[in-house]
């Protein structure tokens, strides 16, 4: 019996880092990032605000501006060296192969043109096709999305549609060109939560329908649970724990993932009764610490933390951690 070969991951990502230049002083927003994303697999990019998660994203896709930022590391996004791509190659990488949803669809859309106007340049920029053929596909791009009404929507304008009716159309303009990679930074932020479930609900179905890869961003692990295969925790800049979901739920060992986690809101919480919180703040990346960036806030932290970052270990097969006291806490 013929061994079938292992196909390869649809993201390779090795030591990233992201370096920010403003004037004499240097951001340190990424630093050592790996992770690989297979075909089909969608892997949740979780931390506070200012953890790298966005940054980290956005350099997957080369968007950052070159002037100021400092890229180092390997990025392979379906076989292909993103790091060595010249710019007409990176624009033929966005859309066809990888894709992203932005985080507020009203800034990230032309205001002066219209949705279906949108999506038909994108549809025409990668394929051969005449407009009312790019039309007619951009239509169905809105309808596979569950807009109501797309015949009317592709002629509107993004500030005449609601904000979930934004994000669906933003959505819509990702997949417009059928790639296999959605990068989705922070899809949910700006909604409540009726249409937050909504649009959760919708990404996993196109995953599912389409085969995807998605990294997805965001700092409520309850939007991961409801989307991710695995979870990947950031803090500082870097990865410091990652696991499948269930396994991470039930079993997170690094201190930040622990805290994070139990800042989720309980059910039967009583009105009046306070949230729990992560004492402190997060780090300056600026002026990062000598050691592990979370050993100012960690109960657990000794001289070590704060001296050494600490190495990979691993937990479990397929559940890396960044901890020096992980085994003893």
């Amino acid at each position: 019996m013929s061994v079938q070969p292992l196909m390869p991951p649809m993201i390779t990502v090795k030591d990233l880092n992201v370096r920010f230049r403003h004037g004499r002083q240097t951001v340190s927003a990424v630093n050592g990032v790996s992770l690989e994303v297979a075909r089909g697999e969608v892997l949740a990019l979780i931390g506070e605000s200012g953890s790298g998660k966005s940054v980290t994203l956005r350099a997957l896709m080369r968007l950052h501006a070159e002037r100021t930022t400092t890229i180092a590391g390997r990025i392979h996004i379906a076989g292909q060296d993103v790091m060595a791509l010249s710019k007409r190659q990176l624009r033929a990488l966005r859309g066809p192969v990888a894709a992203m949803i932005f985080q507020e669809p009203l800034l990230a859309m032309d205001p002066v043109y219209t949705v279906g106007q949108q999506i038909i340049e994108a549809l025409r920029q990668h394929q051969t096709l005449s407009h009312a053929d790019a039309r007619i596909m951009a239509l169905e791009a809105l309808r596979s999305v569950h807009i109501p009404s797309a015949e009317q929507r592709l002629d509107a304008y993004p500030h005449e549609m609601s904000g979930g009716m934004r994000q669906r159309a933003m959505i819509a303009l990702a997949l417009s060109c059928r790639p296999q990679l959605l990068l989705a930074d922070e899809p949910t932020t700006a909604l409540d939560a009726t249409v937050q479930i909504q649009i959760l609900i919708l990404l996993r179905e196109l995953q599912q329908a389409l085969g995807l890869a998605i990294i997805f961003v965001t700092h409520d692990i309850g939007a991961a649970v409801e989307v991710a295969d695995r979870v990947a925790v950031m803090y500082g800049g870097r990865i410091v724990e990652q696991a499948p979901l269930a396994e991470l739920l039930n079993n997170p060992r690094h201190p930040y993932t622990r805290v994070l986690l139990g800042t989720r809101p309980k059910a039967g919480l009583s009105k009046g009764q306070r949230l729990v919180s992560i004492a402190g703040a997060p780090p300056d990346l600026s002026r990062l610490p000598a050691g592990c960036a979370f050993a100012p806030r960690c109960p657990h932290a000794t001289d070590v933390c704060r001296e050494q970052v600490p190495a990979q270990e691993l937990v479990n097969p397929g559940h890396p951690i960044h901890c020096h006291h992980w085994m003893t806490i």
